[in-house]
């Protein structure tokens, strides 16, 4: 039987962002993972990506945590280019606009969650455990973890870091709201004729938002090619070359003719939202407490400042030697969290109702509204300056 003061069930870019926050607290800590933290990186880069933004470099950076992410996997871009297809309203962003040499990097996952691991497997208030979870029991003061080899693990804090089907949430009876948004994501990566520039870029078609990332190579980009699941499903049945062009076409050849790099994978988007993310003994982050539409490629940085707002939160109770096992003392953080996750769920609605379809009044308004805010240097920054994070 091993005993920590805080279990992390989950080793993903938000369980390790939390135990990494936590490297200074007067604590011990336990990550448990059913699968190796660190991952060899295959030659051809991943297609799972994430935007990160600008804000939660820096704070990788100040925990020391960016030094080991492996910097041949991340790409700053320095611009942003919106447009509604077929429609005369688009949009650009650029760090120039922020002073800044980026607005964030382009990562992907495998090499950010190594960085991450790395980092935190030197921590000396850390144990990696890489078994699966037999069982679960979650109790006010006190949570028993079982253990795939027999051995038990128990804690005060039990953490679910543990992705959108948490195990963590569901044992604790963490009630959610979900609801299908009716889209599938369509994710690979694609060679360009045309170099990126380390601009992203994001399409707004009739049946759904195209995002196109710049990689670390300048002729290739990870797509995130959202659809109506009849829309998808056509799409992943047809041939090579007919995606491409497809591709093509939705992205206004923006960057050329394109080819596949890697295969594609698709994935059906629901947005999930648990209604209370604190109780005695248990709290959830990332994921495992919502999920968003990837329109605007947050969902990786929401995560990520749902575990530092929980480190701190929990660095200052340990300081004054209060109990981190108390809802009392998680209220701040899960009302903090809970505002920032409606907010963001409720601009992910209100862009994906305003941008779905062809409706010529809707197209009027977006047009209008790009256009318009292209020019408002003072709106513009703005907008830059969410997107970072700042």
């Amino acid at each position: 039987m091993q005993h920590v003061d805080i279990a992390i069930i989950g080793g993903g870019i938000v369980g390790l962002t939390l135990a990494a926050a936590l490297k200074d607290a007067p604590c011990s800590i336990a990550v448990i993972n059913k699968h190796p933290l660190v991952v060899p990186l295959l030659d051809t880069p991943s297609p799972r990506v994430s935007a990160i933004n600008q804000a939660n470099i820096e704070a990788l950076d100040s925990l020391g945590v960016w030094q080991f992410v492996q910097q041949d996997r991340v790409n700053p871009y320095k611009a942003m280019h919106v447009w509604d297809k077929d429609s005369f309203g688009d949009i650009h962003f650029n760090c120039d606009d922020m002073g800044n040499d980026s607005l964030g990097v382009i990562a992907e996952n495998a090499a950010l969650v190594n960085g991450l691991a790395e980092s935190v497997m030197q921590q000396a208030n850390v144990t990696v455990v890489t078994q699966s979870i037999e069982r679960m029991l979650v109790g006010p003061s006190q949570s028993m973890l079982m253990l795939d080899n027999n051995d038990a693990i128990s804690c005060r804090l039990l953490v679910g870091a543990d992705g959108a089907n948490s195990s963590v949430r569901k044992q604790a009876n963490f009630p959610i709201t979900f609801r299908d948004y009716e889209h599938t994501a369509i994710v690979a990566n694609i060679q360009t004729e045309h170099p990126h520039n380390n601009v992203a870029r994001q399409a707004f078609t009739p049946t759904g938002p195209l995002a196109l990332l710049p990689m670390a190579n300048p002729h290739v980009c990870s797509i995130v090619w959202s659809q109506t699941p009849d829309a998808a499903s056509k799409l992943q049945q047809c041939s090579d070359d007919d995606f491409c062009h497809a591709l093509t076409v939705a992205s206004d050849a923006a960057l050329g003719n394109v080819s596949l790099q890697t295969s594609r994978h698709t994935f059906p988007l629901t947005m999930r939202y648990a209604r209370s993310w604190a109780k005695d003994g248990v709290v959830l982050v990332g994921d495992a407490a919502h999920t968003i539409h990837p329109l605007a490629g947050q969902g990786a940085n929401l995560g990520m400042q749902d575990a530092l707002a929980l480190a701190d939160t929990l660095s200052a109770l340990l300081n004054r030697q209060k109990d981190i096992a108390q809802h009392r003392y998680l209220r701040p953080y899960e009302r903090a969290r809970k505002t920032e996750a409606v907010k963001m769920i409720a601009a992910m609605d209100g862009f994906k109702f305003l941008f779905d379809g062809n409706d010529p009044v809707k197209k009027l308004i977006r047009g209008v509204g790009l256009a318009a805010t292209d020019k408002l240097t003072t709106v513009k920054q703005a907008f830059v300056a969410h997107a970072m994070g700042l």
